[in-house]
């Protein structure tokens, strides 16, 4: 290789003195304003003017992304700039945001590294250098100032390598807050979008306990329903939680400081219920000593929920008609249009379907009510949601009854999860009750069940089906079950270590574990 020529240093700071002004100007700005456009057309104007680089750009490093991006340069089309995109470690840009260490390529022609990713090179232009050093603040690497120019002298090429060194230690507070307002900031937005979508998708009203499949598909029905004012029916078995649905769909709605009135439409006799929902006037029929609101125009502003829509008559199923289709009625002994203001929720675990094809429901009134169903699924179908339940009405029970219960047994979990609640939530609720009130050691045991429960885990009295579970032998089943259940638990399904707790031999246990279709392998 041939030696460069010499230039004496004096020329060389002569050279390079003009710059001083620039460089100043630029440090002012980044001082006083710290705008990285303004900065960088000086700086971008300093490399092309004063210091004749050939093609010169300033990257950005997104951490997010994990691309280190052209964001502003010269000497490239707008193709080439857009090509210009590299990963930490490839080719010479991304080994210095890297390293953080400068790196200087004299001969661009005979570097492998240089990977031309903008496809700026041609091979028959002049043997360029490439310089790299990289734009820092402490050890955070924020990008890169790279240059390209023929140099002849190996002197200049280091005083250029310490100018572009300083152009980047100026530029560098600025890079650093303009990563942090439109890259850093964009990308928390982005994240927090995603969270509050996700939390969105995750809507679960407060009131209603269950995080089983079909429960997350109703939570998102109603989490849809709640932003409109559409009417709703609520269908599924007694006992799911009718009332609970009702409720939350008004709370999470716009109306949620309006009133929540609720109506039974089989408890009272079909006499009274036109007054009970419409009122009535002063004198309008015997007894009615005053002016009396109905449940409709107490709903004014909120919600009415009927419950139990399927038991009313075919003359109040017309009345009700009205009111759906335009939000107006009379009191009863009255003849002035009141106008009401409310979502209408109604239930009912009948099939309406059904009772339109035998006559007994109003078709068009169907249609009417049938507009948004929400179906309930019944606990059978939820069974991941019955321990979070049974534990929930445990601490609740246990403030109003003032019974201390520290935890459920396992035997008795395996009862409750295996049982197939015809009466739904509202059975186990009453289970829990009765058997916290039978507890005397602040556990639930699986005898404080209920006889019908022992069957759905150890058969009737095991493998002889002619003993009754609530007679003598069925109760001694179910406290042996739970026994060695508890002994297979605490001996984590040591057979030998649960017959020696319970004062049996190993092969007895084994008969008797035979015959409740107990596994200690269940129990390690």
């Amino acid at each position: 290789m041939s030696s460069l020529p010499h230039v004496c240093e004096c020329g060389l700071s002569e050279c390079r003195t003009a710059l001083l002004p620039v460089l100043y100007e630029m440090s002012e700005l980044a001082t006083k304003s710290g705008d990285l456009s303004s900065i960088l057309r000086i700086l971008l104007r300093l490399m092309r003017r004063h210091m004749k680089v050939v093609r010169g750009m300033v990257s950005l490093y997104d951490h997010d992304s994990g691309h280190i991006v052209v964001h502003e340069s010269f000497g490239f089309t707008p193709e080439e700039v857009a090509r210009g995109i590299y990963r930490l470690g490839e080719g010479i840009i991304g080994k210095v945001v890297e390293s953080g260490e400068t790196i200087v390529v004299p001969s661009i022609r005979n570097e492998p590294e240089f990977l031309n990713r903008t496809g700026s090179r041609d091979q028959n232009d002049a043997d360029l250098s490439f310089l790299c050093v990289p734009i820092m603040r402490g050890r955070k690497v924020m990008g890169t100032i790279s240059a390209e120019r023929p140099y002849d002298n190996s002197e200049l090429l280091k005083l250029d390598v310490e100018v572009l060194s300083i152009l980047a230690s100026t530029a560098a507070q600025a890079v650093e807050v303009y990563l942090l307002e439109n890259v850093e900031n964009v990308a928390l937005e982005a994240e927090n979008r995603r969270l509050r979508a996700e939390l969105k998708s995750c809507f679960k009203p407060a009131n209603i306990i269950g995080n089983s499949k079909p429960m997350l598909e109703l939570y998102q029905l109603i989490e849809r329903v709640v932003r409109t004012r559409t009417t709703v029916l609520v269908l599924g078995e007694s006992g799911v939680g009718k009332e609970l649905v009702a409720s939350a769909i008004h709370h999470y709605s716009s109306s949620a400081e309006g009133p929540f009135i609720k109506f039974n439409c089989a408890s009272l006799p079909e006499s009274v219920i036109e007054s009970e929902l419409f009122g009535h006037e002063k004198g309008s029929f015997t007894g009615a000593t005053g002016l009396r609101k109905g449940r409709f125009e107490e709903a004014d502003g909120g919600t009415i929920f009927l419950d139990e829509v399927g038991e009313m008559s075919l003359p109040m199923q017309a009345k009700l008609l009205r009111v759906l289709q335009e939000r107006t009625f009379e009191r009863v002994g009255g003849n002035t249009p009141i106008h009401v203001d409310l979502r209408i929720v109604a239930a009912t675990n009948r099939d309406l379907s059904d009772m339109v094809a035998r006559g007994t429901f109003r078709e068009d009134l169907y249609y009417r009510l049938n507009v948004y169903p929400l179906t309930i699924p019944p606990l059978r179908e939820r069974n991941g949601d019955i321990i979070a339940l049974a534990d929930h009405f445990v601490s609740r029970l246990s403030r109003e009854l003032g019974i201390a219960i520290k935890r459920i047994s396992t035997p008795a979990l395996n009862m409750l999860q295996s049982y197939a609640w015809p009466g739904n939530v509202r059975e186990l609720e009453n289970v829990i009750e009765r058997a916290m009130l039978l507890s005397e050691d602040g556990v639930i045991h699986g005898y404080n069940l209920p006889p019908a429960l022992h069957a759905s885990v150890i058969g009737p009295a095991g493998r002889d089906g002619d003993i009754a579970q609530d007679s003598l032998e069925g109760r001694l089943n179910a406290i042996e079950y739970e026994l060695i259940v508890d002994a297979l638990k605490l001996h984590r399904g040591n057979m030998t270590e649960a017959a020696t707790h319970l004062g049996l031999t190993r092969r007895v246990l084994g008969l008797r574990m035979a015959r409740y279709n107990l596994n200690y392998k269940n129990y390690r």
